[in-house]
């Protein structure tokens, strides 16, 4: 039984230090407050690919009413999330079939731009922010292409960290 419990406890511990850490990242004042325009970047760096509308959700439990998230409210929320295992990532095949029905040509790769005008589209488009960091992470420097099986494999590994 007590093995059980230090196991929880060493879970538990190693939970709330992965969401310090990615917290800390965007605490540029060191007053243990972020803006809440990176709540969506935080959660995503923990490995949860929560919609728009669950973001929404998560903020409206966490925001305080000047705009910024508190670590003190943001852990036990963020630690649920984790725990529960919600919000995982699309699995590695599902996002490489997407993009190769977006590669019709079936050059192995995607220009920023049509990348961009498919992001754009659906129920859920993605904001401005959100294309600028996924392109910033997606676009290779040297040809300026997105070699999506690639970039794929760096998503699929991102999350399981």
């Amino acid at each position: 039984m007590a093995d059980d419990r230090e196991r929880a406890e060493i879970l538990v511990t190693g939970v709330h230090k992965r969401i310090n850490d990615a917290f800390q990242v965007f605490d540029h004042d060191l007053n243990k407050t972020v803006d809440v325009r990176e709540i969506g970047a935080i959660v995503r760096s923990l490995g949860c690919f929560p919609t728009e509308a669950e973001l929404l959700d998560i903020i409206d439990e966490v925001e305080e009413p000047n705009g910024f998230i508190c670590f003190e409210r943001f852990l036990p929320t963020m630690s649920k999330i984790l725990m529960e295992n919600k919000f995982r990532p699309i699995p590695e095949d599902t996002l490489l079939t997407a993009f190769e029905v977006l590669d019709q040509q079936k050059k192995g790769h995607l220009e920023p731009n049509e990348l961009t005008e498919y992001m754009k589209q659906g129920d859920e488009p993605f904001t401005q922010l959100e294309m600028e960091e996924m392109l910033s992470s997606a676009v290779e420097p040297d040809s300026n292409l997105i070699y999506y099986k690639d970039f794929v494999n760096m998503m699929v590994l991102d999350g399981e960290r």
